[in-house]
């Protein structure tokens, strides 16, 4: 039997383009990213890579360089909950509005994919009922970040329903004023800050993405 542990995949580096590999390395660095903060689920992890749902939104969205959906805990836990992500804290308040989409089984369904772009809308984050995350962005980087603060704000939800204590609401006009002040047109995108800062991370642990 082969170890799979030597498994060597030869590089493409020298027959892309710099801005090709540079995708790449960012693509990759995304998966080891998905890992490290827990959010993976062994190895169906989907970054841009699935039919039903990354294409349909790759089409759909022609704004939209990166789709990445996950299957966390949390991100399971919420989507199970009828009320959804509750806009109890700051990060959350950054999602207000998300888009929701039922469950309708697995997504092998090509009928699916006009539904989902519908309920994502102009939305850079989306609930799958009873199923788990989506976030998209421009690049890997906005759509990791997308990702890494929808799953802390489902997290947070989570530890505070735990408490089995009320639970506190913030006003519409607080909610929706939030919301405004963390939208691309009021400041700047997610991304370009914390993602060289996130690449130096990996470097230390095991740069061996960048191969």
């Amino acid at each position: 039997m082969s170890d799979l542990s030597q498994l060597k995949i030869a590089s493409l580096k020298s027959k892309v383009s710099a801005q090709e590999w540079a995708a790449r390395v960012d693509l990759a660095a995304c998966y080891r990213l998905i890992a490290h903060y827990g959010m993976s689920d062994m190895v169906y992890n989907h970054v841009s890579a699935g039919f039903v749902i990354h294409s349909a939104v790759h089409k759909g969205r022609p704004d939209v360089g990166c789709v990445i959906h996950n299957h966390s805990i949390a991100g399971m836990a919420i989507s199970a909950l009828d009320c959804g992500l509750l806009p109890i804290t700051q990060t959350a308040m950054y999602f207000d509005g998300v888009g929701m989409h039922e469950y309708e089984s697995v997504a092998i369904d090509l009928d699916e994919q006009a539904r989902l772009v519908r309920d994502l809308g102009t939305r850079k984050a989306m609930i799958l009922r009873n199923h788990g995350l989506l976030a998209v962005g421009a690049s890997v980087s906005e759509a990791f970040t997308n990702l890494f603060w929808l799953e802390r704000a489902c997290q947070a939800q989570l530890a505070a329903m735990a408490c089995n204590a009320k639970l506190h609401f913030p006003s519409r006009e607080v909610i929706e004023k939030t919301n405004h002040l963390y939208r691309p047109e009021t400041r700047r995108r997610w991304g370009p800050l914390e993602w060289p800062a996130l690449l130096r991370l990996l470097d230390r642990r095991d740069p061996s993405f960048r191969e």
